[in-house]
């Protein structure tokens, strides 16, 4: 019996134009990368090639695509696995365009990693698709950094809660007294009680003048049993704290540094004080607000609800080029603030966001978050917004203006200036009667303004 034929990447249409004519295409994997190249330009007419993941492997790939004549290609951005690659193609001189998985069509029918180079060869070289973002090299080695220190932030949030959990099995309700336990009451209280205090009040005694509860009730709530187990296990958990701690400490040093090494943009303007608010506790250690508006040229502060921690992040995610985007309305895009499109048979089937995972996006859905009590124009839109929708669909809105604003703010070096809540009111109000009056006009009718209240009749 003849063993059948394996299926052959389809044709594509002879009506396309070749775009990339030195094209590759890469199936990125864990152990290893099947290569893609032009009909004719491998001296041994093979090409496909399987490497390795080794060091020495992605040299000889890098080595046999220029024997090929390769100029530009096409890879997925598979896991991580994609990263030590893409930088040595960099190096070399290559143009790597990097594919987000999520959008490229495989081969129908069967599917193996050598059709699937194949077919990212072939929709590269004509042109076919679209390069996932990837900020300059500077901005990724910040958002390096940026990335690690949340990490860090993170693990120790969950030693925070170890100790929380010993706290409560010693009855010790020192969270019903202290708003945070890692603040300057609570973690002197902790302290003293590994450095074996175990009388209440000399344990409420260590605290803040700036605590809200006095110290009797402190010590009422200090009274519990002290199991060795327990004490045991806060002791690590305060222990592993102070090493995560240690360790944001280090990162804030190291990001002070690889922002010093930006071009100045500023033109010496000193920034405005900033306007009184509580510190947060894991905010940089640094004045990252002046470090900002040196290498951007604005002052994004002073957008509500964005504080220099969260535009640093903004910054690292994003970038400083907005011109890789053509316009406001595609950076929104990018970032999943949109509305989505999905219309069939002339109907519209539903308007949800697409689904994303964009940092930036969520660092804008948090400022956007914290414009509630805000009395600006942004924070009478939320609340106008939120009041006519459910909360996520308010804050996706607010977040769309600030992403707008920040691409403004960036592109154009223009200073945001808030306008007010009685500016947006009053908008606001002139449009509603605007509205009016066309529809009454259409209708007929001729909308009067009131002269005053009518007098009650007797």
């Amino acid at each position: 019996m003849a063993r059948p034929r394996r299926r052959q990447v389809p044709e594509m249409p002879t009506e396309l134009r070749h775009v990339n004519l030195d094209a590759a295409g890469i199936d990125i994997g864990a152990n290893r990368h099947f290569v893609a190249v032009p009909a004719g330009r491998d001296p041994e007419s093979r090409d496909v090639r399987e490497f390795g993941t080794f060091t020495a492997d992605l040299h000889a790939l890098a080595a046999w695509l220029t024997v090929c004549d390769v100029r530009t290609v096409a890879m997925e951005s598979t896991g991580v696995y994609w990263i030590p690659l893409f930088e040595l193609l960099s190096s070399q001189g290559f143009e790597v365009r990097l594919v987000d998985p999520r959008r490229l069509k495989h081969v129908p029918g069967r599917k193996t990693d050598i059709l699937d180079c194949q077919w990212l060869q072939q929709l590269h070289t004509f042109g076919l698709l679209a390069a996932a973002f990837r900020p300059d090299d500077a901005i990724c080695v910040l958002r390096s950094y940026l990335r690690q220190r949340a990490m860090l932030v993170e693990y120790a949030s969950h030693h925070l809660q170890h100790m929380q959990k010993a706290l409560e099995q010693m009855n010790l309700k020192l969270t019903q007294v202290v708003s945070d336990i890692a603040g300057v009451t609570g973690m002197a209280i902790i302290r003293a009680i590994l450095a074996g205090e175990r009388d209440p009040r000399a344990l409420a005694a260590r605290r803040d003048p700036r605590c809200r509860q006095d110290q009797a009730t402190i010590a009422r709530a200090l009274e519990g049993t002290w199991r060795e187990e327990h004490l045991f296990a806060l002791r690590q958990a305060v222990d592993l704290f102070d090493v995560y701690h240690a360790k944001i400490a280090d990162c804030d040093r190291t990001i002070e540094t690889c922002l010093g090494g930006f071009d100045d943009k500023g033109d010496g303007t000193p920034l405005e004080p900033d306007a009184p608010h509580k510190g947060h506790r894991n905010a940089p250690a640094f004045d990252a607000r002046s470090h900002l508006q040196r290498i951007t040229g604005v002052d994004l502060t002073r957008l509500d609800g964005v504080d220099a921690h969260l535009a640093l992040k903004i910054i690292s995610e994003i970038g400083l080029d907005m011109t890789r985007w053509p316009s406001e309305k595609d950076f929104a895009s990018w970032l999943g603030l949109c509305p989505g499109s999905n219309i069939t048979g002339g109907k519209r089937r539903s308007s949800r966001t697409k689904a994303c995972a964009n940092r930036a996006a969520a660092a804008l859905r948090l400022a956007a978050n914290a414009l509630h009590h805000s009395r600006s124009a942004l924070g009478a839109y939320f609340r106008r917004m939120k009041a006519r929708t459910d909360a996520p669909t308010a804050i996706t809105a607010t977040a769309h203006k600030l992403a707008c604003l920040v691409y403004n703010m960036l592109k154009h070096g223009t200073e945001y200036v808030d306008k007010g809540q009685e500016y947006y009111e009053r908008r606001y109000q002139q449009r509603l009667v605007a509205n009016l009056t066309r529809r009454a006009k259409e209708l007929g009718y001729r909308l009067v303004q009131d002269a005053g209240p009518v007098p009650a009749s007797v």
